[in-house]
């Protein structure tokens, strides 16, 4: 996988994180990663920049990690640790709203994030640009059914919570002291019909201006903190 910007770059450098090769556009100047690449002695190229341009799907500062794949956690190894807050992600497609959501995550101590293996943006270049660092303490854990998954869930006594606009109740109105797995749902559309009807309560941030949605990485921190807030 390639992650580009030098902010990644930098976070991947000094974790020692491994790395397969060095891409610097020519005449790279940042001196605190020239020092970093010196002292990993990994294998550096140089292109110009246009190249880097070609390779990256964003502004990539200069510098591309090209690094393994992300590997995802296994929802056995999440349970087995004595989860107690989960966050399900029903379908999302922009990789800067997973990136900002696993962010939150990590601040607030969220036990695991749960993706669908299809129809859902994945842990790519621009996901770890955004989450800026936080990757690595966040469990995400890809699931081919998110219903089967929520079944599982509440096998192991989650209360399953989704968010919609729709035949919802406030979600200042919720108990959160439980295990609870939080579904945030796709940008467009929200959550898929057969999800809602897993839901045990299905809650509702209130609009008061003229918008009449939120951005899905703003809504899933409003009710992230909640959680965490009802739960103290």
């Amino acid at each position: 996988m390639l992650v580009y910007g030098r902010n990644v770059a930098k976070e991947i450098l000094k974790k020692n994180k491994k790395v397969n090769k060095i891409i610097l556009q020519d005449g790279f100047d940042d001196k605190e990663l020239i020092s970093l690449i010196e002292n990993s002695k990994l294998p550096v190229e140089t292109l110009q920049k246009s190249k880097l341009d070609h390779l990256s799907n964003g502004n990539h500062q200069g510098i591309i990690l090209n690094i393994p794949d992300y590997k995802y956690k296994q929802l056995s190894e999440i349970l087995n640790n004595n989860a107690q807050f989960l966050v399900i992600l029903d379908h999302l497609e922009d990789p800067h709203n997973l990136g900002a959501i696993i962010r939150t995550c990590e601040a607030a101590g969220v036990d695991g994030i749960i993706l669908p293996k299809d129809r859902q943006v994945q842990i790519n270049s621009t996901v770890m640009k955004t989450s800026v660092g936080t990757l690595d303490n966040v469990n995400i854990i890809s699931v081919v059914n998110i219903n089967n998954t929520i079944k599982e869930l509440k096998d192991n006594g989650f209360w399953i919570v989704g968010t919609s606009l729709n035949n919802s109740e406030d979600y200042r109105e919720v108990d959160y002291s439980g295990k609870i797995a939080l579904i945030i749902g796709n940008e467009g559309s929200g959550m898929s019909k057969l999800v809602e009807k897993s839901c045990d309560y299905v809650v509702k941030i209130p609009m008061y201006g003229e918008t009449n949605s939120l951005n899905a990485s703003v809504a899933a921190g409003i009710m992230i903190y909640e959680i965490i807030r009802d739960r103290k």
